[in-house]
């Protein structure tokens, strides 16, 4: 395979990591997205970058895309990560607004797409419930269709970031007698409607990124059906692709890498920096070779795109892998900075305006760790992808 970038594709890069130098707000510079505090910090730099009419790579030009090729994508990726630049909420741009341009009737792409492309409107995703997270077919959440009203009861779990959405896509259950896969719609529905109860979910790491959204006769219009009533599932396929290759995030791990290389350079063990351990040294090496045979799966996923032919089952590996190594990546950090990685270090810190004893980059280090364990089970569990692997990939 041919990895070289063409001039004109350097001269991009170019263009892309002068923009970010210039543009990207230094406070929002590599810091995680548990240390935002308030509904700005999330949007800043994704108004900064639909002002310049960057927000979107992968959408359509007609619809507010760039029109870049797929290695200009590609190489934006790799210098916004290299940057250490915020990653946007998927919700809108990369979940619900392809299948929007995709499955939706016209009126709905003009009064959705705008609101997501400027950031202005706030989505929230409502797939998951107590008892279907892999098994999503199974979902229990009813909606009635009632004259030009749906009334839609049950309850959606781990929905990320909810308290500050505007409004929810929501996998919902039309007919009960159908085959599980066959009676799903999918549902646009505004979080302001009478009826819908947001509850936090308190994380392993002490955060509020996570909650529980109950859904108490809430009246929907029919008009924001998506596609076609039971057909829900095609549409919830569709996303979840375009899902689970976002989530392998290789440009980000790769600076994540970097930054605990040196970590490790500053990290004492027996008087010598723990870069120089060679059991430490041979892990970092085995995730470098991982992460550079993932990019290369992610190369020929886009040759394959490019050519027409979809991504496939690739969607599933780089999910998996992607997720495995990210996970490895934040055991390592807390392996390097031992006990100042202590989990309470960060609360007592905010609490007190001062940093615990110890190294900058430990702080954080252990919220970040346990954070990072749901990245195998959200998108569709690791064990899943496995399965469709198993499926498509070998036949079994």
């Amino acid at each position: 395979m041919d990895v070289k970038f063409s001039p004109a594709e350097e001269s991009f890069r170019a263009e892309v990591r002068e923009f970010i130098a210039q543009n990207l707000p230094k406070d929002l510079a590599g810091i995680a997205r548990a240390e935002y505090k308030t509904r700005d910090d999330y949007l800043r730099w994704h108004r900064i970058l639909y002002k310049q009419g960057w927000i979107a790579p992968a959408w359509p030009k007609q619809y507010g895309g760039t029109g870049w090729t797929l290695t200009q994508r590609y190489i934006f990726n790799e210098e916004s990560a290299a940057a250490e630049a915020p990653i946007i909420l998927p919700f809108g741009v990369s979940m619900v607004g392809p299948v929007i341009y995709t499955f939706a009737n016209e009126e709905q792409k003009k009064r959705h797409l705008p609101g997501i492309l400027s950031g202005d409107v706030w989505w929230c995703q409502g797939y998951s419930e107590p008892g279907s997270g892999s098994d999503l077919a199974s979902l229990k959440t009813r909606a009635v269709r009632e004259g030009d009203h749906y009334i839609v009861n049950g309850q959606k779990t781990w929905t990320t970031l909810a308290q500050h959405a505007d409004w929810i896509f929501c996998l919902v259950r039309t007919d009960p007698n159908a085959k599980n896969q066959e009676g799903i719609s999918f549902l646009l529905i505004d979080m302001k409607t009478p009826g819908i109860t947001v509850r936090p979910i308190i994380t392993l790491d002490g955060a509020h990124e996570v909650n529980e959204v109950f859904f108490d006769n809430v009246k929907v219009p029919v008009e924001n059906l998506v596609g076609k009533e039971n057909e829900g599932w095609t549409y919830a396929k569709f996303l979840l692709v375009h899902e689970r290759s976002g989530i392998a995030g290789i440009a980000r791990s790769k600076r994540s890498i970097e930054r605990l290389r040196k970590i490790a350079a500053a990290e004492l063990i027996d008087g010598s920096p723990l870069i120089e351990n060679d059991e430490f040294a041979r892990k970092i090496a085995e995730l470098e070779i991982d992460v550079h045979a993932l990019e290369y799966t992610e190369l020929r996923t886009l040759a394959s795109e490019a050519a027409g032919k979809g991504g496939g089952p690739a969607s599933s590996i780089l999910k998996i892998k992607g997720t495995e190594i990210q996970q490895r990546i934040t055991e390592l950090v807390l392996e390097a900075v031992g006990n100042y990685a202590s989990p309470m270090a960060r609360h007592l810190a905010d609490a007190s305006n001062e940093f615990m004893p110890g190294p900058s980059h430990a702080v954080g280090a252990a919220q970040t760790y346990l954070n990072m364990r749901k990245a195998s089970i959200y998108g569709g569990s690791n064990e899943i992808q496995r399965n469709i692997i198993a499926k498509m990939v070998l036949g079994l």
